[in-house]
């Protein structure tokens, strides 16, 4: 028996050899040339070969013990193949490279070393020490070379997605073609491996029981069976005479003829016909696991002859058919795909031609049918995304286990480093002993000395060989590292590319539905029924980081609880909403590896907190979620610092409940009608709306002037979001309201507010002139759209995301960032404005058009970079010029509302001509 820590699941190998025809991929690879001069040069001339007699510990109980056993590497696979002798037709057993390390140990016995695999460890012992460390060495580079040949997994299409998206180049880094040598190369030991090591004599050869493998007893039997019948060919071949062929060519080409006479022949016993079968049929069977498995017949008792040639070479002639045979299919599909693509042309010109509407309407339908099609595609995309990320824990999980092993090593060669310390130190104490023990014990301590020096030597070419082991092993490591990486890019872009397919799939619903109309009959049912199944939302909630370890889909709510997709009540309204969602998703999908990933590592290895232009242009950016509180409070005790003091909220707390507030009815109200698509303010058990209250109350104390004005709970509500304190929400609304946004932004005229706007107004016509004569044709006054922008800073415009990078940069350096992305939000809209003619319907689009900016990164360089110049010298000049005529028409407005009084007064009541006054209706009886 074998040893009992060999899987059994790797001991199948050898079902796989046998069941292998002749020809096939595992056939040794032999070039013409070798063909032809196989039989003149003897086999020692043929290149060098991994394989040689060891030594295998294993079996059990009395059998346990060393078992000779011959190896053979197959460079294909990474596998070292054994079995009993060199002439063996079928292997034992195999052991995995791929993933195995090697380790020998210096207080072992001489040329003993292991070989570790994921679920077994395997002894093995050379017969010199010479031998074990060109095993070990050649192993290594065996291991290494097969890593390096691996195809790189395929790379993501260089085309950007969507024209924004970054470009997917799978470029791993070259490996240095020189490496450091911890390991000297080891000569190869002179006829103890290779192919002349199958003739030389077992070292310590067992006992021939003892040698057998019960646990692989029918491979055994096979193996004598082909040794025996080889035996009896090669002793028949030996006394024919020369002219004759050999019984296994006649019986070979028996065996390829038909035979004359059918199963009922005359003069032929059915039992011996079945037992020629069965014999017929274990030479085959031989045959093609001797040619399966190098090495491991006749071959290497005899040279190569004729028909072992014609073998050969009928075995090319039936791969080069079958590699002729995949070229013919493959042109087969070419001229399929050639065939589809005319055939959509055509379509597309008959739906052109049609001339009346059923024949459209067939057509439509048909494309339909396609779009069905891509939705089972797109299916099988995701399928084959989750084995991806599947094959990814595996990786990781292998990666975590050889560094554990990596370590241990390490910890390992320590100790022993101090062994060695240590036993030079004894050394040394021996030799200052007194000169009379010294003569003493002379003899035993030079004994000791020798035995020293021996054991010191062997932990240098253990160090040496262990240190060699890091470092390929560190190499494997980096390179399934890159690989994973490589594959999570992949992930990411087949699952943007997933989104894009859906919202165009989404959109040209849309669009059948508004070209089809009401008239359609069947047609514009089955669109209904496409367009319901579409909305139905799948909430699963998604953590904050899952894009970063494996792309996931769309949860329902974002990390700050605004619906993704908000659920309208006008059909089309949803159905935009959810093309938009996944619009969003993608581009954050895309931009993820180029663009989020490096911005998160910069804010990670960014220390302290200091204003600077690095900081200036990160907040540009936008802060990473997990980074947003941290830096949100940095920002406000920037602006507030002079104003805060220890204890002001909740002496402003206590102030509110001691007394009410004018203003406090007013908040009440405006508590309901915070974010509706919010799950934080519409769930009846959250205690964001008390939160809110209290933060809204403090700030009406705080600031007696404005009180509370409609518009500041929705900066708190964000506030809270980002922030989830209280107080850090009343200061952040402090610092917006009395130190970024000018006086009187919010009291009752509004005057600073109305000023910004005539700003505005000033800014558009020098920055996009043609949409401002557009609009101005059409008598369309964008400040019934803009002042809300502006009031809140897009609270209620933009998407969360887009939204919060918003404010990253408008807490940092003011109202200027309001101003550079309401012309950036017009300039990314300028072409679809254009396009409507219509005054209402341009009213229209402009009360939802924010809503269906996707894309964060073309609108940040739209804002701070088209739209540049952008001094705030040229800002301060058109807000002064615009308040002293603003307030020079409140002013005369004033004085017309006065005049007017005054003249009514003086006028008095008057009584319409022809009607009783109230003294005469009085003096009636």
């Amino acid at each position: 028996m074998e040893d009992v820590q060999e899987n059994p699941a790797e001991s199948g190998s050898s079902v796989l050899w046998s069941e292998e025809p002749a020809g096939s991929a595992k056939v040794p690879e032999v070039s013409l040339s070798e063909e032809s001069e196989g039989c003149t040069r003897p086999l020692e001339a043929t290149p060098q070969k991994l394989c040689g007699y060891l030594s295998k510990f294993g079996g059990k109980g009395p059998i346990r013990g060393w078992k000779s056993r011959w190896f053979f590497f197959d460079e294909r696979k990474c596998h070292l193949y054994y079995s009993r002798t060199a002439q063996d037709a079928n292997p034992l057993d195999s052991i995995d490279l791929s993933s195995a390390v090697f380790d020998c140990k210096a207080d072992a016995e001489e040329g003993t070393f292991e070989i570790k695999t994921p679920n077994r460890i395997i002894t093995l012992k050379a017969a010199t020490k010479q031998v074990m460390l060109y095993w070990l060495q050649q192993l290594q580079m065996k291991r290494w070379e097969f890593h390096n040949s691996l195809p790189a997994p395929p790379a993501a299409p260089d085309a950007a997605l969507a024209g924004n998206g970054p470009t997917l180049r799978l470029e791993l880094g070259q490996e240095e073609e020189e490496e450091e040598a911890f390991l000297c190369p080891v000569k190869t030991p002179t006829d103890l491996v290779g192919v002349a090591a199958a003739w030389q004599p077992v070292h310590a050869k067992p006992s021939a029981l003892q040698n057998i493998s019960l646990k692989h007893l029918g491979t055994e039997i096979q193996n004598t069976m082909c040794n025996i019948r080889g035996n009896k060919q090669t002793q028949g071949a030996n006394h024919r005479p020369p002219g004759e062929d050999s019984p296994l060519s006649e019986e070979t080409q028996r065996e390829e003829q038909p035979s004359p006479t059918g199963p009922g022949a005359p003069g032929k016993d059915p039992a011996n016909s079945l037992k020629s079968s069965l014999t017929t049929s274990l030479i085959r069977k031989a045959k093609s696991q001797s040619n399966t498995f190098p090495l491991f017949s006749e071959g290497l008792m005899r040279n190569r002859t004729a028909q072992e040639k014609i073998l050969a070479l009928e075995q090319q002639v039936l791969m080069l058919t079958k590699e002729l045979k995949a070229q013919k299919d493959l042109v087969k599909i070419l001229h399929k795909a050639l065939e589809a693509a005319q055939q959509e042309k055509r379509v597309s010109i008959a739906y052109l031609a049609a001339a009346q509407d059923k024949d459209r309407l067939e057509l439509v339908r048909h494309k339909v049918r396609q779009i069905a099609e891509l939705s089972r595609r797109v299916e099988a995309l995701e399928r084959e995304r989750e084995s991806l990320a599947q094959t990814a824990s595996l990786q990781e999980q292998e990666i975590g286990e050889l560094q554990q092993h990596v370590q241990l090593l390490l910890d390992k060669n320590q100790a022993k480093q101090q062994v060695i310390c240590k036993l030079s130190e004894k050394v040394t104490q021996d030799f200052i002993k007194a000169p009379e023990e010294a003569d003493k014990d002379f003899l035993s301590q030079q004994e000791k000395m020798e035995h020293l020096k021996d054991d010191m030597e062997a932990y240098r070419t253990q160090n040496r060989f262990l240190n060699s082991e890091i470092h390929q092993v560190t190499k494997i490591w980096r390179k399934v590292a890159e690989k994973e990486k490589a594959l999570l890019m992949k992930c990411a872009y087949l699952q943007a590319q997933n989104c894009r397919v859906e919202s165009k799939y989404l959109a040209g619903l849309r669009r059948l539905q508004e070209a089809l109309g009401v008239e359609a009959g069947e047609c514009s049912e089955l669109l209904r029924q496409l367009i319901q199944e579409a909305l139905q939302w799948e909430a699963r909630e998604a953590s904050a980081d899952s894009v970063v370890l494996s792309p996931s889909t769309i949860s329902e709510y974002d990390e700050y609880g605004f619906l993704t997709v908000p659920n309208y009540e006008v059909e089309d309204l949803r159905l935009l909403a959810k093309i938009q969602a996944l619009e969003v998703h993608s581009h954050h999908l895309l931009a993820h590896e180029a663009v989020e990933r490096p911005l998160r590592e910069r804010w990670a290895t960014l220390g302290e907190l200091a204003p600077s232009a690095e900081l200036k242009q990160l907040l540009r950016a936008g802060v990473p979620h997990e980074h947003r509180p941290r830096v949100w409070r940095w920002l406000i005790r920037l602006r507030v610092q002079h104003l805060q003091a220890p204890g002001c909220y909740q002496a402003l707390l206590s102030r509110g409940q001691a007394c009410k507030h004018s203003a406090a009815r007013q908040i009440e109200l405006d508590l309901n009608r915070t974010f509706p698509n919010n799950k934080h303010f519409t769930c009846p058990t959250s205690s964001f709306p008390d939160k809110l209250r209290r933060v809204l109350l403090a700030f009406s104390w705080q600031n007696p002037t404005i009180g509370y004005c409609q518009g500041l709970n929705r900066l708190a509500a964000i506030a809270l979001l980002v922030l989830d304190e209280e107080e850090s929400a009343f200061w952040c609304l402090v610092a917006i309201v009395e130190t970024i946004m000018p006086a009187d932004y919010y009291s009752k005229t509004l005057l600073a507010s109305q000023v910004d706007q005539r700003v505005l107004q000033d800014l558009l016509l020098e920055k996009l002139p043609r949409l401002m004569a557009h609009l101005g044709q059409r008598h369309v006054d964008l400040s019934f759209i803009t002042f809300n922008w502006f009031l809140v800073v897009f609270a209620d415009s933009l998407i969360s995301n887009i939204l919060l990078q918003v404010w990253d940069a408008f807490l940092y350096e003011g109202i200027k960032v309001v101003f550079r992305y309401a012309l950036a939000i017009f300039k990314y809209n300028e072409e679809a404005l254009l396009r409507l003619q219509d005054s209402l319907e341009i009213y229209q689009y402009l009360h939802f058009f924010t809503k269906t900016i996707c894309d964060s990164r073309k609108l940040m360089h739209i804002a701070f970079n088209d739209m540049n110049p952008f001094p705030m010298k040229q800002l301060r000049q058109l807000r002064a010029a615009h308040r002293e005529r603003l307030e020079a028409e409140l002013n005369e407005l004033e004085q017309l509302k006065a005049e007017y009084l005054e003249t009514r007064a003086a006028q008095g009541p008057a009584v319409p001509e022809g009607s009783p006054s109230e003294d005469e209706g009085e003096a009636e009886p």
